[in-house]
Parts: C-alpha cells; sequence; structure tokens
C-alpha cells in the first residue's frame, strides 16, 4: 500500500503543529507563484492562465504520489524554454493547435515518467552524484536571483537570455536604477531576516511580501515605475481530454522523451537539494511516478508539463513545511486568491517578489558542504565545478547531463582501476592480521608474494590487473596468492584472466592462488566451470588454510635458510 499510495507514510505526521506551518508555507507559495505562474506560460507560448492551471493541479498529485515532502513541482523556466523551443516550429505559438501540441506532450512525458517508475528505474537518479547536486544547485540559485535583479534594480531586461550578456546589460543600465524599488526589494528582505530571527515558527517570507507591499502603497509605488504583477484571471482549472492523434503522437515522440528525462532529473535534483538539508531519503521510483502522474492528470486540466522547483521548493522548506500538505494549501490558496481577490494580488510589487526570491537563491548555495567537497577530492571539486559553470552558461538540462557524465566517466576510471596491495601478516596483532606493507613496514615471503585485490574483476579492470600481475612475474615472483575478499563481481571477462593467468604462472614454473572468495563470486566461478580449470587445489575458503598448505609446496632449502620466518609455520 505504501507504494502505491505513498502519502500513508507520512499522513500519521500530519497534527494541529504540523498542518499550522504547511498552511503558511503554502499560502507563502501561492503568492510566489502567481506572477511566476503567468510569466512562464508566456515563456512557453501559452496563455498566462494555463500557468496558474499547472501551479494548482501539478503540485498536489505529485506532492501526495511523490517521496519528497518539500518538493513543489509546477511550471519552471526550463520547461516552458524547452516546451517553446520544441513546439514552435510545429504551430503558432498561443494558437488553439499550439495548446493542443503543449498538452499532449505533456500527456505522453507523463506517461513515459510514470512507465520508468513503475519498471523501478528510479535507480538512474543514484547517477546523479552530490557534487553535481550542489554545484547544480548553486548555479540555479544564482540564476534564479540574477533573473530578479531587473524587478529589484527597477529597470528594464536586456534582449539576450545569455546571462553573460545580461550580466553586462545591468552593469549599463544600473544608474537607471529605481530608488524605490531597491528600497522595497530592500526592505522586504530586512524584514523576513528579522522576522526570523525573531521566529523561525513566523511565515518570515510572507511577511517581508506583506511589508514591501506596504511600503509600495504607501509611497505611491504604481506611479512612480514600480513594476506590479498585474491582472490577474480568476477562472479555475478546466477538465478537458488531450486531443489524442497518433500523426501528433508519433511527432511528439521523441520530444516528449527528452521533455520527461529532462523533468525527472530536474525534481530529482530538486529533490536531493532540500533533502540534503532535511535529512530526508528520497526514494527515486517513487518520485518518478509521483512527476509522471501529476503530468498526466494535469493535462487533463490544461496543464502543461511541470516538474520540481527551485525557488518554490526552496521557499516551502524555508518557510517551514512538515509535509506535503503544504502543496495542497498552497494550490487551494491560489484557487481563493483567484476568486475572491484576484484585484488586490495585481498589486503586489515585483520587487517585493524579487527580494523574497534573492533571499531563497542565497540559501539555497550550500557554502559547506562546497568547501568540504573542494578538500576531500578533486574528481568530486571537478564535477562540482563544471556542473555549476555549466548551468551558468548552457541550458539547464546540459548542465546535469554534463555533470553525469563526468560522475559516470570518473567513477569508470575508479571501478577499471581496483585497489591493488601487497599484505603481509603483521607479527604486532593479535590475529596476525594481513595488512598493507605500504602502512606499516613488514616483511615479506622470499617465495611467496601475497597481494590483495578490492575492487571488482569486471571486463573494464582486465588490463589493469593483468599489468600488475605481469610485472609480479617480471619481478621474479613465482608464486602468488591473491585474498579476494575484496571481490564484489567477477565477470566472464574477469574469470577467463584468471583462468589464463593461472594457466601462465604455471607454464612459469610457479603457482597462482586464490582465497577468501565470496560466495556470489564463488557461485560464478562454479557454475562457468572456471573453478575447475583454475585447479579447485589452488583455491582456499580461508587465508590460514591457503598459507597451510601452501607453506608445504614451498622450496624447503630456501625455508631453511630464510631469517624472516613471517608465517607460524616458518617457526614450527
Amino acid at each position: 500500500m505504501h507504494r502505491y499510495f505513498p502519502f500513508i507514510e507520512w499522513w500519521p505526521k500530519v497534527n494541529s503543529k504540523s498542518l499550522k506551518s504547511d498552511f503558511l508555507a503554502g499560502m507563502t507559495n501561492a503568492v510566489i507563484v502567481l506572477p511566476q505562474g503567468v510569466a512562464f506560460a508566456i515563456i512557453a507560448g501559452l496563455p498566462p492562465v494555463y500557468g496558474l492551471y499547472t501551479a494548482i493541479v501539478t503540485p498536489v498529485i505529485a506532492a501526495f504520489f511523490g517521496s519528497s515532502w518539500h518538493l513543489i513541482s509546477g511550471p519552471t523556466m526550463a520547461i516552458s524554454i524547452v516546451i517553446y523551443s520544441s513546439l514552435s516550429p510545429l504551430a503558432t505559438p498561443s494558437t488553439s493547435e499550439f495548446i493542443e501540441l503543449a498538452l499532449l506532450m505533456t500527456f505522453m512525458a507523463g506517461v513515459i515518467q510514470w512507465v520508468l517508475g513503475i519498471s523501478r528505474l528510479g535507480t538512474l537518479v543514484n547517477f546523479v552524484s552530490h557534487s553535481v547536486v550542489v554545484g547544480f544547485t548553486s548555479g540555479a540559485a544564482i540564476l534564479i536571483g540574477f533573473s530578479q535583479m531587473r524587478h529589484v534594480l527597477g529597470i528594464s531586461a536586456g534582449e539576450s537570455s545569455q546571462i553573460l550578456d545580461g550580466v553586462i546589460h545591468l552593469i549599463k543600465n544600473i544608474q537607471n536604477s529605481h530608488i524605490l524599488s531597491v528600497s522595497i526589494a530592500l526592505v522586504t528582505g530586512l524584514t523576513a531576516l528579522v522576522a526570523r530571527r525573531i521566529s523561525k515558527l513566523l511565515p518570515h517570507l510572507l511577511i517581508g511580501m506583506l511589508a514591501g507591499s506596504f511600503l509600495s502603497y504607501f509611497m505611491r509605488g504604481s506611479e512612480p515605475g514600480v513594476a506590479l504583477v498585474g491582472i490577474i484571471p480568476n477562472d479555475l482549472p478546466p477538465f478537458s481530454i488531450p486531443a489524442f492523434s497518433f500523426v501528433n503522437m508519433r511527432l511528439l515522440a521523441p520530444k516528449a522523451f527528452a521533455m520527461a528525462m529532462l523533468g525527472l532529473i530536474i525534481a530529482i535534483a530538486n529533490g536531493k537539494s532540500i533533502a540534503l538539508k532535511s535529512g530526508q531519503v528520497i526514494n527515486g521510483n517513487q518520485e518518478f511516478i509521483g512527476q509522471g502522474l501529476s503530468n498526466i492528470v494535469g493535462s487533463f486540466f490544461s496543464c502543461f508539463m511541470g516538474t520540481g522547483s527551485f525557488g518554490r521548493s526552496g521557499i516551502n522548506y524555508e518557510s517551514g513545511a512538515k509535509t506535503p500538505m503544504s502543496a495542497l494549501f498552497a494550490a487551494l490558496s491560489l484557487m481563493l486568491i483567484l476568486l475572491l481577490i484576484a484585484p488586490l494580488t495585481a498589486y503586489l510589487p515585483m520587487p517585493a517578489l524579487g527580494g523574497v526570491i534573492l533571499l531563497v537563491a542565497y540559501k539555497l548555495i550550500d557554502f559547506k558542504q562546497a568547501i568540504k567537497i573542494f578538500k576531500a577530492s578533486w574528481q568530486e571539486s571537478s564535477i562540482l565545478i563544471i556542473t555549476f559553470f555549466s548551468t551558468l552558461l548552457l541550458p539547464l538540462e546540459y548542465a546535469i547531463y554534463f555533470g553525469v557524465l563526468l560522475s559516470l566517466i570518473f567513477y569508470l576510471q575508479r571501478t577499471s582501476h581496483p585497489l591493488i596491495v601487497t599484505v603481509a601478516p603483521d607479527p604486532n596483532h593479535a590475529m596476525r592480521k594481513f595488512t598493507n606493507i605500504k602502512r606499516i613496514k613488514l616483511d615479506e615471503c622470499p617465495q611467496l608474494k601475497i597481494i590483495r585485490i578490492d575492487g571488482s574483476l569486471f571486463y573494464g579492470a582486465i588490463d589493469h590487473t593483468l599489468n600488475y600481475l605481469r610485472s609480479l612475474s617480471n619481478s621474479g615472483s613465482r608464486n602468488v596468492l591473491i585474498v579476494s575478499s575484496g571481490i564484489n563481481i567477477i565477470d566472464v571477462a574477469g574469470a577467463e584472466m584468471l583462468v589464463n593467468e593461472s594457466r601462465r604462472w604455471r607454464e612459469m614454473g610457479g603457482h597462482f592462488y586464490l582465497s577468501s572468495i565470496r560466495i556470489g563470486a564463488r557461485e560464478f566461478l562454479v557454475k562457468g566451470g572456471y573453478y575447475d580449470d583454475i585447479g579447485s587445489e589452488n583455491i582456499f575458503e580461508t587465508k590460514d588454510q591457503a598459507i597451510q598448505e601452501i607453506f608445504k609446496r614451498l622450496d624447503s632449502e630456501i625455508c631453511q635458510n630464510c631469517s624472516v620466518k613471517i608465517f607460524k609455520e616458518c617457526k614450527a
């Protein structure tokens, strides 16, 4: 039941205290999404009211059937841009034909997401590493904040959508900043910070927006040029069936698949970034199902494709949301705003919204995690930096793709180079534990080289392992024991390598031994006949058993003249 109805898991946590927090967070989110929904619909080439429809229906379904407790889905800039670029060559924006294609593509993308979820392919999100999330979140936060600077400063937007061109445009026009707009944004931000400092239970973002709105009203902000939200339509999402057409479905199939994958990656990246702060564990499969159902249902209520929103999810968490009920309250609040007080919200100053979003964008940048990554690993640091700058300079979907691709490259590099170390028994350890001789200087047996392989013996790791074994034989070693407790997986290529090496060492007059093989790897060797090819007499259950039997096969004359005597058998 939890798999099909995930809200059963968090529903017992709902109480009067959580409902209060969720209600305040939902109201804040509803006010925030008003101008965003309109703007994103226009960017997508759709009538403005479609953005509000998407902000009402999509987040509720995604919240109740997804896994994240704080993720808020709905219209986003990245999806809107992709919708416009995908459909504008096929139909004129804002026309009925364009709307039909957008809703049909939303339905198809939702089905693809849902199928991936029920097929248990949510593990794909494991390839979105922590460094990718931190880099992408930081870059997206800067983009979100930068997109609000024109409202905060009260200057016109540049013609180019590139951030570098936008920065140049802002620098050139900063002297034209509107003092009242800047004042409203500052008052909004400072009031929100003060409210947050007074009590974390206060809806500080909503309080900040109210303070900015009152300042705008008393200073007659609409007259001297302060940008306002404008007239908001007051219609609720109507039920309508997507215009199914085999011709259009075949035409939209590749676009819908790309949209589905982009939406999932953005949603998971958003969910994981919020989960880093909340401590919640995200279920990729369930999130796929939630996103898919939200778009399937949304397409029947005039919604274009939605996904997780960085800005609104951050606001939801920072506003104190406890459960996904905040998404329901946000939808209900938005519906009430549209029905009852739409004329009043039309006078909400954009600089106040800009000030709130700037605060949220700043909090999305996780400086502590970034510093830890930079200290821990140059590879993870490279992933973070490349993802960050790709987010700033490239379309958002490419930024994530680049980060994931680089993560895969480093992962394959690590797995194709399993750690191989020379070990020897530590005489100071009670159990004479086999220890890496590079960590502690230990004597080695002159007749037996003992190594430990930590990693998988699959086709990608064969060359590295072979080169190491060849270097041992070239250095004069004639007997080698591989402690295999660290080998997780052996595939056909790895098994064939072990057989060939066993044969090669025998031809050199030496011996090739294995010990401590894990059950799964042992079963694979037995079923494939590789166990017999290597020779059961050369494979041992434990290290102790291996040393006892191998010692009997060593040259006794060399043993008599040996001074190290590292094994118990030597002294006996």
